[in-house]
């Protein structure tokens, strides 16, 4: 395809719509009792933009810097949305809007702040994806706490996007630019005798980052640290074989993974024509074989939401705008709790979410540990597809070439 029609449908697909900016400058908390409020830690590899009204910009830091926020959320809204203000500043009973905010000099601070909230000990590290401002993820990020009701304590890492729909090669050097950041902030969270256990949630773009910090530590230690105990990946925009190859340098024993992909995500779509046509893990079929049976074999959850409908045009959103998924996510997966038990209501939940078309839902068999549950939408009617060669992981998810 010609360079110029890939550009047109970047800019079709990709762009999002217009948003007022300059919503970090903290306001006035309402008094009304109409508002909750999510309090977090973001850390960055972004540069300070010297606006308190944006706080960093989309460029490269040479350090990493950490920062209180307070979010107030107005609890007359849509769950899964984020209500943007429609100008400024921002009111609290019907907008997002920054309370607070304070900027940290040392990881004592941090490690003060963490150890004062009330959940003990669980951390939800979330990394957004492409085409982000500082405020997009941190908005983002406070409506997936607030919405899934989950008894976490949230931590942001947010890269240097530069939130342009023509900066998709920038982007994506900047999560490798960011890869030892992310890599010490979990070691450092890690290293606190507070923190019992770290799930980390990472969206499209993020999701390569987290893979590549991951790998990272697993090269140095072996495997990943131990109190990494999930890992959530939401529409991944990861070239397939090198997830395979990412899972297998991590080492063992790793982190429980789950994958959540739909097959009519249209920004992983646009993804894959700009990479070369080679498709990317949060767009497979994970029903279909060699997925189905490689994906189990490696005890790796996934779970397809082609068929859940949200407000998302792009559908590459569905994991936080969705209130039945972001609430697994909250309430299931990041406690570590196996995804089928003594009781079907999760089924059934999960069943309506789709339409009705997950019905197999499954443990791993003929492993030595009791591997996560698998849910799957069965078969279609039609023939199955098989990816094309060189995109199939083997059992143990290790690249492999198809052979025809």
């Amino acid at each position: 395809m010609p360079r110029c029609r890939s550009a047109v449908l970047l800019v079709l697909l990709l762009g999002s719509c217009a948003r007022p900016e300059g919503v970090m400058a903290p306001v006035a908390p309402s008094t009304t009792g109409v508002t909750d409020r999510v309090d977090m830690l973001v850390a960055t590899t972004r540069e300070p933009s010297g606006s308190p009204a944006t706080l960093f910009d989309g460029e490269r830091s040479s350090k990493p810097r950490l920062t209180q926020i307070s979010v107030s959320i107005p609890r007359r809204r849509e769950a899964g949305s984020v209500q943007w203000p429609h100008s400024l500043p921002p009111d609290p009973e019907r907008d997002f809007a920054v309370t607070n905010v304070r900027q940290m000099e040392t990881v004592a601070e941090g490690r003060a702040w963490f150890s004062r909230q009330r959940n003990d000990g669980h951390a939800l590290v979330f990394i957004h994806g492409f085409n982000n401002t500082y405020g997009d993820a941190v908005f983002r990020l406070a409506q997936i706490v607030h919405d899934s009701r989950m008894h976490a304590t949230p931590i942001l890492f947010t890269w240097p996007s530069r939130a342009n729909i023509t900066g998709y090669q920038y982007d994506k050097e900047s999560t490798n630019y960011s890869r030892s950041g992310l890599e010490q902030a979990l070691r450092t969270l890690a290293a606190d005798p507070s923190v019992k256990d770290i799930t980390i949630l990472a969206h499209s773009m993020g999701a390569w980052l987290a893979m590549e910090a991951l790998r990272q530590m697993g090269i140095r230690d072996g495997h990943a640290h131990p109190k990494i105990h999930n890992v959530i990946l939401a529409s991944p925009d990861i070239d397939i074989q090198v997830f395979a190859k990412q899972y297998v340098e991590m080492g063992e024993p790793r982190p429980r993974f789950t994958i959540f992909t739909s097959q009519d995500d249209r920004a992983l779509a646009v993804s894959s024509l700009i990479t070369g046509r080679v498709s990317r893990l949060g767009a497979i079929n994970p029903a279909e074989e060699p997925y189905r049976s490689r994906l189990e074999k490696a005890g790796i959850t996934a779970i397809d939401l082609t068929k859940v409908k949200t407000g998302d045009g792009l559908n590459h959103g569905k994991f936080s705008e969705s209130p039945e998924i972001v609430q697994l996510i909250g309430q299931r997966l990041m406690m570590g709790q196996p995804l089928t038990d003594s009781t079907v209501t999760l089924g059934q939940s999960i069943t309506a979410v789709v339409g009705g078309t997950v019905t197999n839902i499954g443990t791993v068999a003929a492993t030595a540990v009791a591997a996560p549950a698998v849910i799957l939408e069965q078969p279609r009617s039609r023939a199955q597809k098989q990816p094309p060669p060189g995109e199939t992981l083997d059992a143990d998810l290790k690249p492999q070439q198809l052979v025809h």
